[in-house]
């Protein structure tokens, strides 16, 4: 066997600090090491690359990631790296309760310790499903070696009784369509097969399909990796390219901060309004920032996306799905169009300018990627809304939402949290009409908890069946990205912090106003302090464990809903020796 002969270093590895001495320390890291049959020569002179995997058989999105993982394997071996791949903690939305986003900052700390206390000097991280994406970039970020972030892909388009399904925004569909009696429920099982046929996340653009095309956006992934389908042999291709790639960057010493600028987000929230991308992304994005240390606020988000028309066309907002933007050019097709907005030269992983890699992209279907002479939607971006009632700001996604419905005064309906809603929502009783606003309080980060996607929740059973189709709801929830309607999120400070939310009654009159930024409760000052004076904060949901380190220590959503402790860097100083 021929020994490595590794290339011209500009300063020692980090792996050199476990494998590169000669002393007892580094006998046992190497001797228990070469158990899993790893020849010496590996343990010279090569960039150990750790390749952080969420593979989960109950992260159905993430179910390909043991193959995937393998091409990350070969592209490292190819480079002249030593691959070692890691498990965390993986987030599965379809499966966990009460919702992924109350473990995201765990799995972040996973994976930066994880990081943090191992012989690496690269990192692949391998994420799909929603939460997995920004929990790997938020602990690589605090740790800020070399690093490339991987997508699973989304799963091939749906396809039932030939109309064309997509996960999530057909879920709620097929919901109401139970609810009012239009299908049955035997049919249920073909349409659920229909929708989930093949790994992968979400095809719609929901938060998964956002969050991959962020990380292509920030100069995180390499040109293509938002969306080619799971199941297409060239993510397999660009999986061991991102292996080769990371052994490059390791030599370069091409660390995230070097990415991560403000300019590169700046990018990033300009491209979500140019693909309706979620309102999850407003938070993760700010969460990543913070690790970083860019001051990324919701006023950022306001600003960049205010004017930015929507270019894709795909559900929720549209008609087309994933698989569709793969093959019409994908998302350099997208930065191309919106070039003069963007700052061209952010760096990417793969060493070159943002713009260098989108500037000669080819629309291949302007029925699905609009030019930006004609976009699909006047306006994409979030709405940053403000006011009496959410006086640190609430968000809403106006390429999902209804034209008429986006300046309206009505009462309020309030529900105090989710158990209230479930108990009443479809009572034939409940007093609402189509012009009222839907209130639900108590499910942000701290009341729910973890802050769960149900701001998008159905309307009552006994509207639907008079073919409303859509009404203003307001609470401090987020909701999934592949849901659609009129639905104001993220309301801060939220009602179990004590915020206005947790102060409306039924019958108070609400106004939003999105052209004008404004939400306002028609309550006089008096009478809220009057209310906040009687007001009592909800028990708590744990006495002991995470719940409890986490809703006594998280932030609120305009801040990122991080954990305090967690916000900023530690680096990746290699840490005193085990033995």
């Amino acid at each position: 066997m021929s020994k490595h002969k590794p290339s011209k270093k500009t300063k020692p590895l980090r792996s050199e600090s476990w494998f590169g001495r000669h002393d007892r320390d580094a006998l046992v890291h190497r001797s228990w090491m070469k158990n899993q049959g790893f020849p010496h020569d590996q343990f010279e002179g090569r960039p150990v690359i750790g390749i952080c995997n969420t593979w989960s058989e109950v992260t159905p999105c993430n179910a390909h990631f043991r193959e995937l993982a393998e091409h990350v394997r070969y592209g490292v071996l190819d480079a002249g790296g030593f691959p070692l791949e890691f498990p965390v903690m993986s987030l599965g939305e379809p499966v966990m309760r009460p919702t992924t986003m109350l473990f995201r900052n765990q799995v972040a700390m996973d994976v930066e310790e994880s990081i943090r206390a191992n012989p690496f000097d690269g990192v692949v991280l391998m994420m799909g499903c929603d939460k997995t994406t920004p929990a790997l970039l938020m602990g690589a970020a605090s740790c800020d070696l070399p690093t490339i972030g991987l997508s699973g892909g989304p799963m091939l388009n749906g396809r039932y009784r030939g109309e064309t399904i997509g996960s999530g925004t057909h879920t709620w569909k097929f919901t109401e369509a139970l609810k009012i009696g239009t299908m049955k429920l035997d049919d249920l099982p073909e349409a659920e097969a229909c929708m989930s046929r093949s790994a992968g996340h979400c095809m719609t653009m929901g938060t998964a399909s956002t969050m991959a095309s962020m990380v292509e956006a920030l100069g995180m992934g390499l040109p293509t990796n938002a969306a080619i389908p799971a199941v297409d042999s060239r993510r397999k291709v660009l999986a061991r390219m991102a292996g080769r790639r990371i052994v490059e960057m390791v030599k370069e010493d091409l660390r995230m901060s070097r990415i991560l600028t403000r300019q590169a987000f700046e990018n990033a929230i300009m491209v979500n309004g140019a693909i309706g991308g979620s309102t999850n992304a407003v938070v993760h994005l700010i969460a990543i920032a913070r690790r970083i240390g860019v001051d990324l606020t919701l006023a950022d988000w306001d600003r960049l996306g205010r004017e930015m028309p929507c270019l894709v066309n795909l559900m929720p907002s549209g008609e087309f799905l994933m698989e569709d933007f793969y093959y019409a050019g994908g998302l350099p097709v997208v930065v191309r169009e919106m070039g003069r907005f963007l700052h061209r030269k952010a760096l990417t992983v793969n060493g070159r300018t943002l713009w260098e890699n989108c500037k000669d992209a080819v629309n291949y279907d302007e029925r699905v990627i609009t030019p930006l002479a004609k976009p699909f939607k006047p306006l994409g971006g979030i709405a940053v809304l403000r006011g009496n009632l959410a006086p640190q700001g609430a968000v809403l996604k106006p390429s999902a939402a209804t034209p008429a419905l986006m300046k309206h005064k009505g009462r309020a309906v309030v529900f105090e949290d989710i158990d209230d809603l479930h108990a009443r929502i479809d009572d034939p009783k409940l007093d609402v009409k189509a012009d009222d606003i839907l209130v639900l309080k108590n499910c942000g980060p701290k009341g729910y908890p973890g802050f769960p996607e149900v701001g998008n929740f159905a309307l009552p059973a006994k509207l639907l069946k008079q073919g409303v189709t859509d009404m203003v709801r307001i609470s401090d929830a987020r909701m999934s990205g592949t849901a659609y309607g009129t639905v104001v999120l993220h309301t801060a400070p939220e009602a179990a912090a004590g915020g206005p939310l947790a102060l409306v009654q039924t019958g108070d009159v609400i106004e939003l106003d999105v052209a004008r930024r404004r939400l306002h409760l028609d309550v006089t000052s008096a009478e809220l302090a009057r209310r906040k004076a009687k007001w009592r904060p909800p028990a708590p949901h744990a006495d002991r464990g995470w719940v409890k380190l986490f809703c006594e220590t998280v932030n609120q959503a305009d801040e990122g809903v991080d954990l305090d402790f967690l916000v900023g860097k530690s680096g990746a100083k290699v840490g005193r020796p085990s033995h």
